[in-house]
């Protein structure tokens, strides 16, 4: 079969590579309908090796060149011992953190900070493949209402979901989000499904504020034109916003987007920033603010499917192109080039690539 894997910064290929043959336990195979392109797909391509280990996996025990995606749907080829009793052509999502099960964090049920941990496409062969072994436990049955492409929209919304929480948002309560792109928009929607508010977007790029605002977006802000600060404040009665969920992946961003909270209000940093980030303490201790980080999920994406069953959430408007499994490649170097900035999702159509 044929995968699309990152060799290098820069070199991304559709590659032939073997099935993933019978799954061991507490594993499972399946097959791959849709499959998103994260950022973290493109951050590999476009400075790779990040989050993939140069050397093999200490849990997986797969090493580069890998397979690339983690935002999938599919169908249920076959499961492993232990894992749960679902038959063939069962259509599901995946959770695709592996886990140890074993250490202080896996115990306490935080498995996405497990110390040995990994996800499907960085820790191991990902889902831009007709085939893909994950793990069992992380197999999420879909409901009739939910489609493939949706079902592949799964993994972001939890994201979303998560750091939504880590944020503690409160339904009424106004909400900042700093960056729109896939994420920041997957925040929208959901702050939205869960009663948010006013929710106020910053964003450099218009044809993203215009987006912004076609979601629901109670204003949208260009904080290169102005003051953000003071645009949030003046729409929250010289307030603040209650809760700021960081989105735009730079770090010269969380400072500015700290100082438009209100006293006692919490930001959660949603991007990989992986460069440092100045923060001023004062803007934390003298007005009792929280600063907490967020990653993945735990836990999440049943929560976002039953939303999305129950007619609560919408995810469509997210996707914004459907490619096939042979314009993947070119697509990421595109998007690694800063090419394509009008698009929030897109998805890659592995089942009907030919």
């Amino acid at each position: 079969m044929r995968g699309v894997r990152g060799h290098a910064a820069g070199d991304v290929r559709l590659d032939e590579i073997a099935e993933p043959g019978q799954p061991g336990p507490g594993q499972a195979v399946v097959e791959v309908g849709c499959c998103g392109i994260c950022g973290s797909d493109v951050s590999e391509v476009d400075h790779g090796p990040q989050l993939i280990r140069a050397t093999a996996h200490p849990l997986t025990g797969a090493a580069p060149p890998l397979v690339l995606g983690h935002e999938f749907s599919g169908r249920v080829v076959a499961v492993g011992e232990g894992g749960p009793p679902l038959a063939p052509g069962t259509r599901v999502t995946v959770d695709p953190c592996w886990r140890c099960g074993t250490c202080f964090a896996c115990v306490r049920g935080d498995y996405h900070l497990c110390r040995h941990g990994g996800a499907v496409g960085l820790a191991s062969d990902g889902a831009f493949a007709a085939r893909v072994l994950v793990p069992a436990e992380g197999l999420i049955p879909l409901p009739d209402a939910v489609d493939d492409c949706l079902g592949a929209l799964t993994e972001p919304l939890a994201v979303a979901l998560h750091a939504l929480d880590r944020a503690g948002l409160q339904a009424g309560e106004t909400l900042l989000i700093a960056g729109f792109g896939p994420i920041g928009a997957a925040v929208l929607l959901l702050a939205r499904s869960l009663g948010a508010g006013q929710v106020i977007v910053s964003e450099p790029v218009a044809a993203r504020r215009e987006r912004a605002r076609a979601l629901g977006a109670t204003l949208a802000v260009d904080p290169t034109a102005d003051d953000l600060r003071e645009a949030v404040r003046g729409a929250t009665g010289g307030v603040g916003a209650d809760r700021v969920v960081e989105c735009s992946g730079r770090p010269q961003v969380i400072p500015e987007a700290l100082q438009t909270l209100r006293r006692g209000g919490r930001m959660a940093v949603a991007s990989v920033v992986l460069e440092d980030a100045t923060v001023p303490l004062g803007h934390l201790v003298l007005f009792e603010r929280e600063l907490v980080g967020t990653l993945g999920y735990r836990h999440d994406l049943p929560r976002v499917v039953a939303l999305v069953a129950a007619g609560l959430l919408d995810p469509a408007p997210l996707v914004t192109s459907v490619v096939s499994l042979d314009e993947a490649p070119a697509t990421l170097l595109a998007l690694a080039r800063g090419e394509r900035g009008d698009d929030l999702k897109i998805i890659v159509d592995v089942k009907g690539s030919a």
